[in-house]
């Protein structure tokens, strides 16, 4: 009897035990479940969702690497357009005057009876050189300019921005036909010419940019450090006011080409009858006649021109939103 009431008695003592481990075991389950609910690694998971969903957001998306995609191929169908395949852009009567595009000529041919398809292949040289020559020299130039006004202000920034304001009141088209008209018409000349239009508003910007970024706190931290102006523009400041002027560069380049365009209608792009650009390509279908019996003689050199132009729009846009960097930080 003694014998079974111990065993009762350690039976009850086990069971109570394991009684009290469980619900000490769901009490700490439960406390578990409080902490992490309410702990901060909670809230980062939570914060790291919203950062995913924020970077999602900002993809560049699919519609911008068709837009890259596309100035890649042009870019690499000027660079080598002499080595590749193509029908001589200059010959004439390649086919009949005016015929329609065939397995011969995918464009069809002009009035002289040259390859439409060559000659856009070729005239992507001279567009596409005459814009990306122009914007670079107005980045160099004009935001060279904009950066030095910007953070030593004072008489220097008068100067600069009087000057930016003189070149934005000159009517462009204007002084463009001043200086293609006195010199000489080469694709040196016709993308200075565009270049220095460029200049105003790649200027102005940077002039902006730097206002903004010279009164933050690296700057100041580097000037009590004694760095010298030299090293601050170009540590501290340039890789700042790069990033909305790199945005600036591909609708700048866009505009540039519509430019050449534009001076090709008035007989003023670049000189020489091997020198085939988009423009003039344009201006060699405009005719009356053209337009009404062989509208492809300027349908695929305008249709090229617009997806190039509309390409670099949208990839620059796309930049912009992407770099389009908020005041987060201060």
């Amino acid at each position: 009897m003694k014998h079974a009431d111990s065993t009762g008695t350690a039976a009850d003592a086990g069971s109570s035990l394991t009684g009290a481990d469980n619900a000490d075991g769901a009490h700490n389950a439960d406390n578990a479940g409080s902490a992490s609910a309410g702990s901060p690694t909670g809230a980062g998971s939570a914060d790291s969702g919203g950062n995913a969903d924020g970077v999602l957001r900002r993809r560049l998306g699919t519609g911008f690497w068709l837009a890259v995609g596309w100035l890649m191929v042009m870019a690499l169908m000027a660079l080598f357009a002499p080595l590749l395949p193509l029908a001589d852009p200059t010959q004439v009567a390649f086919g009949g005057p005016r015929e329609a595009p065939s397995a011969d000529a995918w464009f069809g041919t002009d009035a002289l009876g040259r390859n439409v398809f060559s000659r856009t292949m070729h005239g992507a040289r001279i567009s596409l050189a005459v814009g990306g020559f122009a914007i670079v020299f107005g980045m160099v130039i004009g935001g060279g300019l904009g950066i030095l006004a910007g953070y030593f202000r004072g008489l220097l920034d008068q100067a600069v921005r009087f000057a930016f304001f003189v070149l934005l009141s000159f009517p462009a088209l204007v002084l463009a036909i001043l200086i293609t008209a006195t010199l000489e018409r080469s694709l040196l000349v016709v993308s200075l010419t565009i270049g220095i239009l460029a200049v105003a508003p790649v200027g102005l910007l940077a002039r902006a940019c730097t206002l903004v970024f010279a009164e933050r706190e690296f700057v100041a931290a580097a000037r009590v450090m004694g760095a010298r102006h030299g090293r601050i523009i170009l540590r501290e400041l340039l890789p700042n006011v790069v990033i909305p002027m790199g945005a600036l560069t591909l609708l700048g380049m866009a505009l540039a080409v519509v430019a050449e365009g534009s001076l090709a209608f008035l007989g003023l792009s670049v000189a020489g009858e091997d020198s085939i650009s988009w423009g003039k390509m344009i201006v060699d279908g405009a005719g009356l006649r053209d337009l009404q019996n062989a509208a492809h003689v300027t349908m695929f050199p305008v249709s090229v021109m617009f997806v190039t132009v509309l390409a670099l729009n949208f990839a620059g846009d796309r930049i912009r939103q992407r770099f389009d960097v908020k005041e987060l930080a201060f």
